[in-house]
């Protein structure tokens, strides 16, 4: 098949987080059973300071986008170095819209993705690619599935053409001031888009993409039924319960060449399941790098997350205080985002020196050491689409501690020390109740070697790689396309 891929993040040239892994693994799982895959993405700005290259001839362009105050020039090129074994990666460069990080804010970010869509979708014509399935992941490539019945309905390449839009994250919508289409020089869209407006006069694109897509996935089974619930959809329930038919919920999956502690470069040492040994080097140079101490017997929980309510980090603040002067373990903490969030991890850090270190940034590197070196790994989110950090953790015999909601109930199954079966700490309630109970439950289990070295070895055999994902998409795709047996 010939698939189409547009999304705003795609690893290692542009990551913010889980997302720009997903949309790389599928996209690598999907080329290299055959099928021909075409990714597009902005060209930003931190990816020109990070050495990222393209190919000095455009395969679009140079062209200009009409916009209300001028016009806006951009061309599309083809990633420098890209593997030819591998997807061909093509990035929209447009310097006024995509300078500096990868998501922007306000009628910017409108314009930055509306763009994609449409750069995207000439690179095809262009190109004379006619794409099976175009795939568009949140709301950012929601645009393209509408202008395929709009503006290039016409096209030759595109009259067998089928949309998949992938929700990855519910919360974020893409919702602006509705002129922004008129202004942008997408006026097409508008009678598309007329039904989407309410009384503020804003446009949503995630249920504009919603509306209008040949088919939907979201990224695990349980969150394709919460979101279709009021607690869950962030007022676009409804919407799905009409178009439950088209939706699919398909786990992400994990690429094992990078997230694995037998090669994992970021490790300085290497462990397996067969021989765990390494782990405790890593454990200990983890434990220098951020001024923990920890003794042998003192377990380390770790965290890895972007900062915000949904990851439920404001429930680790509240209760890590009584849990660190009841029970004796370390915290390595990692992340950025609200301001808020940040502040009490720092105060968390100042008040238990020596027993919480909090890192700031966006370290990918240290991500990695952070999840090998760590005992337990902390996920209590609110709404979890699916996660990723506690596949990696249980990959790398980190025991994860998990709110029973969307991926982390599909992917951790709470342990039972009598039976043996199970591969983390899985607790109910988003709250500090719930929290304190999941993690000492966790901190007890490590007390008893025998049930903990079980549990350890329990997840670390887990598979959630793309050879048990990738053909779900690969149904699904094939399916639309006709190309099913």
């Amino acid at each position: 098949m010939r698939i189409l891929t547009l999304c705003a993040e795609f690893a290692p040239a542009a990551k913010v987080g889980g997302l720009a892994d997903v949309t790389a693994g599928l996209s690598q799982w999907l080329s290299g059973r055959g099928h021909q895959v075409v990714v597009v993405l902005p060209y930003y700005g931190a990816m020109r300071a990070q050495g990222v290259r393209l190919e000095p001839h455009p395969a679009v362009g140079p062209r200009s986008w009409p916009v209300s105050d001028g016009g806006i020039g951009y061309a599309v090129h083809r990633l420098a170095g890209t593997s030819s074994g591998g997807p061909a990666i093509y990035c929209v460069d447009a310097p006024e819209l995509y300078g500096g990080a990868v998501y922007a804010s306000g009628e910017r970010e409108a314009l930055r993705f509306l763009l994609l869509s449409r750069a995207a979708l000439e690179l095809a014509v262009a190109a004379g690619f006619s794409p099976d399935v175009l795939h568009c992941h949140d709301w950012h490539a929601a645009p393209a599935a509408l202008m395929l019945r709009a503006g290039f309905a016409g096209q030759r390449v595109f009259r067998q053409t089928w949309s998949v839009l992938t929700i990855h994250n519910i919360g974020y919508q893409g919702t602006f001031d509705s002129e922004v289409l008129g202004r942008s020089g997408e006026s097409a869209l508008a009678a598309l888009l007329a039904t989407q407006a309410d009384s503020t006069g804003e446009v949503n694109l995630l249920r504009a993409g919603i509306t209008h897509a040949d088919a939907l996935t979201t990224v695990s089974p349980t969150h394709a039924l919460e979101i279709q619930t009021p607690a869950y959809g962030m007022g676009l329930d409804e919407l799905l319960r009409t178009r439950r038919h088209r939706l699919v919920g398909i786990l992400n999956g994990v690429d094992y060449r990078y997230w694995s502690p037998e090669h994992d470069p970021h490790l300085p040492q290497h462990y397996s399941l067969a021989d765990r040994h390494g782990k405790q080097a890593v454990r200990a140079a983890l434990l220098a790098e951020l001024g923990l101490e920890a003794p042998a017997g003192v377990p380390v929980v770790g965290l890895v997350s972007r900062l915000a309510a949904q990851k439920g980090i404001d429930l680790i603040i509240a209760a890590l205080p009584a849990l660190l002067r009841r029970r004796n373990f370390a915290c390595a903490l990692l992340g950025d985002g609200d301001p808020a969030l940040v502040a009490g991890l720092r105060a968390l850090a100042r008040e238990f020196p020596g027993r919480v270190a909090h890192v700031q940034a966006q370290d990918e590197p240290l991500a990695h050491r952070l999840i090998a070196g760590s005992d337990l790994l902390l996920v209590p989110s609110r709404y979890e689409p699916c996660g990723l950090t506690q596949l990696y953790a249980m990959r790398y015999g980190t025991v994860p501690v998990v709110r029973l909601t969307g991926g982390l109930a599909d992917t951790v199954l709470h342990f039972d020390p009598a039976t043996g079966a199970g591969t983390g700490s899985v607790f109910r309630d988003a709250d500090v109740g719930g929290l304190t109970w999941g993690l000492e439950t966790a901190l007890d289990w490590f007390a008893d070697r025998a049930a903990w070295e079980r549990l350890v070895a329990n997840g670390m055999r887990q598979d959630f790689s793309w050879d048990h994902q990738g053909p779900k998409y690969e149904l699904l795709f094939s399916r639309l396309a006709g190309a099913a047996p």
